[in-house]
């Protein structure tokens, strides 16, 4: 615990008299020889019983512990560009809307929403019970406000005390206009920048206003149907301006949000925990109030397999996706959990929003010109044995990536516009084209080495030669960017449950490297079906466009997609309504810890 901290923890509740020189102030602290060493002492004492009691007081409470060997930079929502960073914030921070387990938007902060006829206006209605985590924060906003604007005025006496009433606040539309606006602040450099990309804006101003205290309003600059889903988004989670301004840049490390959990202590890369947030404005069916555990506790364990070993001991409750040093000693060949754990272990599977897969690069002066480097495309497709891949691979885990971009359990997906395992096709194509021979680079990254290895098999089976390349993840992903990777790993997932997700990574207008559309793929006629789907409330219309896309560029076959993820949760028996959902998101309002 720091002086800081201790301090502030101790004095909470004395009466403060602001008509006191700053001098005086530091006269308090003058201390002198052997009165100065009895105070050190009794702070240290009393520092020592603080901690030992609060170590004490963690006996009995029910504390969901996991471990994060990915670690974490921040806990600021405008940087939660991964699921580390985004599993952390979503127990401290809101949004207006979230997704539930079956992927059906709910009310979050906003209480309901109305949206205007050109799809242009979004009006949000909020509800007037969520508040802030109590913190120092907003107390120390007040006594800036009861001092008065200005230093140079005549001292005032203020007599306040830090309470429960002044050291949290209600949220109102305001914060949302102040949150947003942090998101779009081009000085912060935040990675969700792009969710606010359709929204009316100038150099200076985005289209965020408030109403008044509980109506927030968003104008758009031109329609965008998946727009709702993506404030669903940890980016655009709201945030006091106090805390910003209070703790400047350790508000990464210093968070208040409005979430069922708020912080409470954060060693980095040792052990971050959250506690429960008492005032949380949500409440079960029943009326109590959310969550039902006291506290989260996340570790930093580097070394999957120090964790796992850690898991089975029961030192943590859950484990997300499973390595390949252990994945046999858990789970049976076809994908189920060993008899050996059973008793120990839940085993939670689920459609993953991840779509697996190898991209090429398609290179205008490519030297085998357009046609005969589509054939080739298709007959890489068409030689993998996917089935056979999950099972050896992978235990079982996905479903076989026989259609297109779109993963299973999004409006779109189609199962059979892809390429399933054909042999003879795939050595027919390469002989039409007399590609026999044919060198083709693969680039890769160490964990999916033995995927790539076993690619380069079916690759060499058809007559071709295939060379592999095992990258780091950055060196890739710079290569990726600059057109330098002829066929590389890929993997895309959900930023929100939306086929447009997979479907941007080939408009024309998003070529790498200022977008995402790393195979460089063009086609019009894609083009003019995307702006389509875009300008379609209908659901089922717009999911009818979107399996067109898919099939039509499945055709070209700029990439040859592998499996469809599958969520995979292992959990300790003693936790109860774990659930999951197709985002892979980490829910914990409703988990109960049974001993």
């Amino acid at each position: 615990m720091s002086f800081r901290g201790f301090y502030q923890h101790r004095y909470t509740h004395l009466k403060v008299r602001y008509d006191m020189p700053i001098k005086s102030e530091r006269k308090c602290f003058a201390f002198g020889g052997a009165n100065l060493w009895a105070w050190l002492v009794m702070v240290m004492l009393l520092v020592f019983v603080s901690c030992g009691k609060r170590q004490d007081s963690e006996e009995g409470l029910a504390i969901f512990k996991y471990n994060e060997s990915a670690g974490i930079l921040t806990l600021d929502p405008i940087y939660a560009k991964d699921l580390p960073h985004i599993w952390a914030c979503n127990q401290v921070f809101n949004s207006l809307v979230a997704f539930d387990d079956k992927m059906n938007l709910v009310p979050m902060v906003a209480k309901s929403w109305d949206i205007s006829d050109d799809g242009l206006t979004y009006t949000f209605h909020l509800r007037d019970d969520v508040q802030f985590h109590h913190d120092t924060c907003f107390y120390q906003s007040a006594i800036r406000q009861a001092q008065g604007p200005s230093q140079h005025e005549e001292a005032k006496v203020v007599e306040l005390v830090e309470t429960p009433t002044n050291n949290a606040r209600f949220v109102t539309a305001q914060d949302f206009v102040y949150s947003f606006n942090r998101v779009v602040d081009k000085s912060l450099s935040s990675p969700g920048l792009w969710i606010f990309s359709s929204v009316k804006h100038d150099d200076d101003h985005y289209a965020f206003t408030a109403l008044d205290d509980t109506t927030f309003q968003i104008e758009l600059a031109k329609p965008f149907p998946p727009f709702l889903g993506i404030l669903s988004m940890t980016y655009a989670s709201v945030v006091p301006h106090e805390a910003v301004e209070y703790y400047g840049d350790d508000f990464r490390s210093h968070p208040v949000g409005t979430g069922p959990f708020k912080f409470q202590y954060w060693k980095e890369n040792v052990k971050l925990v959250f506690r429960k947030n008492p005032d949380y404005f949500e409440r079960d069916e029943a009326g109590e109030r959310l969550p039902y555990i006291d506290a989260v506790s996340v570790s930093f364990l580097i070394d999957k397999q120090v964790a796992f070993l850690e898991f089975i001991k029961g030192k943590f409750d859950f484990m997300s996706g499973i390595d390949a040093r252990y994945k046999d000693e858990l789970l049976t060949y076809d994908g189920n959990l060993r008899k050996k754990y059973e008793d120990k272990i839940e085993l939670i599977t689920e459609p993953y929003l991840n779509t697996e897969y190898f991209s090429f690069f398609i290179d205008p002066n490519d030297e085998l010109g357009p046609e005969r480097a589509k054939a080739l495309r298709q007959a890489v497709s068409l030689c993998i044995d996917r089935e056979k891949m999950l099972r050896y691979l992978r235990n079982g885990i996905g479903e076989p990536g026989t259609g297109g971009m779109i993963p299973v359990g999004l409006p779109g997906h189609s199962s059979t516009i892809g390429y399933g395992y054909d042999l003879k096709r795939a050595q027919r194509l390469v002989a039409e084209n007399h590609l026999e021979g044919y060198l083709l680079q693969l680039s890769t990254v160490a964990d999916y080495a033995d995927i790539g290895k076993f690619v380069q098999s079916q690759v060499e089976q058809i007559g071709m030669q295939c060379k592999m390349e095992v990258m780091p993840p950055a060196t890739m992903r710079s290569m990726r960017s600059n057109g330098s990777l002829p066929f590389f790993r890929s993997s895309w997932v959900a930023d929100y449950p939306d086929a447009e997700n997979y479907l941007s990574l080939f408009v024309s207008s998003n070529f790498a490297p200022s977008g995402p559309n790393y195979c460089h793929y063009t086609n019009p006629k894609y083009d003019k079906l995307f702006d389509k789907a875009l300008l379609c409330n209908d659901l089922e219309q717009r999911a009818a466009y979107y399996t067109e896309m898919d099939s039509l560029m499945m055709q070209d076959a700029p990439v040859v997609v592998l499996f469809y993820d599958e969520v995979l949760r292992f959990v300790n028996k003693r936790v109860k309504d774990m659930g999951s959902n197709p985002t892979n998101l980490l829910d914990l309002r409703r988990v109960k810890i049974i001993d």
